[in-house]
């Protein structure tokens, strides 16, 4: 089973892409999605959470936007959380790649934002960039609800540049060009993929 790793900047179109993914028949494991799940009500990290940040938990679920303002501008805060809620989400990525191997999937992906900050990689195969010009960046996010440039500015200071993103893909997608265009290189790269699980294996229904 090949691994895909998707990942890109704030508004570079990366949730465009993980829909693609589907689209073309790639099961995806969302890592924002999985935090979700982990602060909603009954999620594994509402306890620790609870205990790490009062105030942030109502009514057995986490409040984001609670726990956003605690941590956004204190990055010891932000290492606290992200002990919290990495491990769970690993494990979460491992139960959906042990299903997968168990279906004997040809390939998958790895939705995950901060994919090299947190060496992500090195569980891929193949890294696909997602990367737009900065102008059309600064249009998709700031139309967000809630969004400003000073918010914006934070979120970055966290994500490697995009530059150093596109240095380090195997596959960039630019986004700038349009749904179709986006579409019509993610089915090549994906083509290929399945094409290189194919020679690597001997046979489609091998597994890793």
């Amino acid at each position: 089973m090949i691994v895909l790793g998707l990942t890109g900047s704030i508004g570079m179109g990366k949730s465009t892409a993980a829909a693609l993914l589907r689209r073309l028949g790639v099961p995806v494991h969302d890592a924002d999605a999985a935090v979700h799940r982990l602060q909603a009500r009954g999620g594994a990290a509402v306890k620790a959470i609870a205990a790490a940040f009062p105030d942030t938990v109502k009514e057995g679920r986490v409040d984001r936007q609670a726990l956003g303002r605690v941590v956004f501008a204190d990055q010891a805060k932000l290492k606290k959380l992200e002990a919290i809620l990495h491990p769970l989400v690993r494990r979460e990525e491992q139960k959906f790649l042990a299903q997968a191997r168990a279906r004997r999937c040809p390939l998958v992906a790895l939705d995950i934002p901060l994919l090299f900050e947190t060496h992500g990689e090195e569980r891929c195969d193949h890294v696909m960039v997602v990367s737009a010009p900065r102008r059309v960046q600064l249009a998709r996010v700031l139309r967000r609800r809630g969004m400003t440039r000073e918010r914006l500015a934070g979120i970055e200071a966290r994500q490697l540049p995009d530059r150093l993103k596109r240095a380090r893909a195997d596959t960039v997608i630019e986004t700038g060009l349009g749904r179709r265009h986006s579409l019509r290189a993610i089915r090549q790269t994906v083509r290929l993929l399945r094409q290189r699980r194919v020679v690597c294996c001997g046979k489609t229904a091998c597994e890793d």
